[in-house]
């Protein structure tokens, strides 16, 4: 059968970028290799681990313990039923979701694994054992990411998890090790520690989360030791082996043992035996696709978007990338580019979230500047949801007090980074926030106080300038 668009891959790229085709009246079928839709954001990574998160924390009373004077330890009572029932529930009703965005656009789904038989047909391999022929003007490959297995670890062991795997935990165990001090691995060491979890967390590098504002950075690294989690940085674990526990040889601490291993030690892009070599796209060593600024690959007829094309492989992105991809396939002259400045997410303990430049990147681009901040501790709402240790912080241009940068770490700290986005989006100065009239209680106060510090400062002469 012809269509004017295949898409591979029913993730956040795939499922909006066919969505967008199929608005403009193109004819779109969509192969996903599972039997059901949605991708890692929807069953093993961004909604799953989200879920968990929130499921931790209600279920542990972690921030409600101070409020509230509880003396006593919720997770003792937590099983790993009780943890992943609400992530179940999302699941579904994320995959339900998706099917009926499907149907609505009239978009074919069909379950099988996509291998390409040239530059624009593609044979479906189903589970049933027979083979379906698509052909298609223009290709979209969406197909994501999976776990990277290091080849020296003992996989057979099945105190070995991995982010997909560890969503089917048998039981909350009472240590464990995670390597990888990365999004995935700082997310779930926060979750597993809220629910009473003994987590060590090992990695290479000195500082975790690198690419966040070095304030940011050590201000969650303070947190998580806060909650126990014990953070061995500029460390490595040079092997694995299975004995009554796990035992992990580190380089610098020595032999440890723990009951249960999460690695989390990189992605590798979905694009093997698909063919992909046979017409002439070549994956890096990493699976990853390479993509122009229309996310056209080498072939100019066949696009990919999301995961598979790497950095920043987040779902919101992934899902305009899918858009942006498919308005230039089909010249629909909708959505042309990516919004300039993109926000940043991290679902840690707190949260941390971020959008345009850091100090680090203005005093590298010797660009003179004014910070402003607000904490939680001293916001009102800040008081009644218990959080002590959040702070906004913006960055602001010292000659005009334009809007640089804006860096959250706090709860709801993903949301609120968005008043601080449209601001930067529009251009606008401290007088934005300064003018506005805030809901008393809430966060979005703390906008207002950290614009008048920012004031402050620049009126005491308190500006930042390159050292170089």
């Amino acid at each position: 059968m012809h269509y004017d668009l295949i898409v591979i891959g029913s993730g956040p790229a795939g499922e909006k970028g066919a969505a967008q085709a199929a608005y403009f009246g193109k004819k779109v079928a969509m192969i996903e290799k599972e039997g059901f839709p949605g991708g890692a954001a929807a069953n093993t990574g961004t909604l799953p681990s989200k879920t968990l998160r929130e499921t931790a924390l209600h279920l542990s009373g972690f921030h409600k313990r101070e409020i509230y004077g509880l003396d006593f330890d919720f997770s003792q009572r937590i099983s790993a039923k009780n943890f992943l029932h609400h992530f179940q529930n999302v699941r579904t009703r994320e995959r339900d979701r998706i099917g009926k965005n499907m149907s609505r656009h009239h978009v074919d789904v069909i379950h099988g694994k996509a291998i390409f038989s040239d530059a624009n047909t593609i044979s479906v391999a189903q589970n049933t054992g027979t083979a379906q022929t698509l052909t298609a003007e223009k290709i979209l490959i969406a197909t994501g990411t999976r776990p990277h297995h290091p080849a020296t670890y003992p996989w057979h062991d099945a105190r070995l998890f991995e982010s997909d795997t560890i969503l089917s935990i048998p039981e909350l165990p009472a240590s464990m090790l995670i390597i990888g001090g990365g999004v995935i691995g700082s997310e779930y060491a926060c979750t597993f520690a809220a629910l009473g979890v003994k987590v060590v967390l090992v990695d290479g590098r000195d500082r975790l989360l690198g690419f966040l504002d070095a304030e940011v950075s050590v201000t969650l690294q303070n947190a998580m030791r806060g909650m126990g989690i014990e953070l061995l940085l500029g460390e490595q674990v040079e092997s694995l082996t299975s004995g009554e526990k796990i035992e992990a040889v580190l380089k610098n601490a020595g032999v440890r043992s723990f009951d249960t291993v999460l690695a989390a030690a990189g992605r590798q892009g979905n694009t093997s035996g698909m063919g992909l070599e046979e017409i002439g796209l070549q994956p890096d060593k990493r699976g990853l696709l390479q993509v122009n600024e229309h996310y056209q690959t080498s072939l100019p007829h066949i696009y990919a978007a999301g995961d598979v094309i790497g950095f920043p492989a987040l779902a919101s992105t992934s899902m305009e990338q899918g858009r942006v991809a498919m308005c230039h396939a089909f010249d629909l002259k909708y959505k042309t580019d990516l919004a300039r400045i993109l926000p940043l997410g991290i679902y840690t303990i707190p949260e941390c979230s971020s959008a345009g430049e850091s100090e680090e990147s203005l005093r590298e681009k010797k660009i003179p500047y004014v910070v402003g901040r607000s904490s939680y501790s001293q916001n009102s709402r800040g008081f009644i949801i218990g959080e002590d240790d959040g702070f906004l912080k913006l960055l602001f241009a010292a000659d005009d007090m334009r809007l640089l940068g804006i860096h959250v770490i706090g709860e709801e700290a993903t949301d609120l980074v968005h008043i601080g986005l449209t601001a930067l989006l529009l251009k606008q100065t401290a007088s934005i926030f300064i003018e506005t009239c805030y809901n008393y209680p809430t966060l979005s106060e703390m906008y207002k106080y950290a614009a008048y510090d920012a004031m402050g400062r620049k009126q005491r002469g308190e500006i930042t300038k390159s050292e170089n």
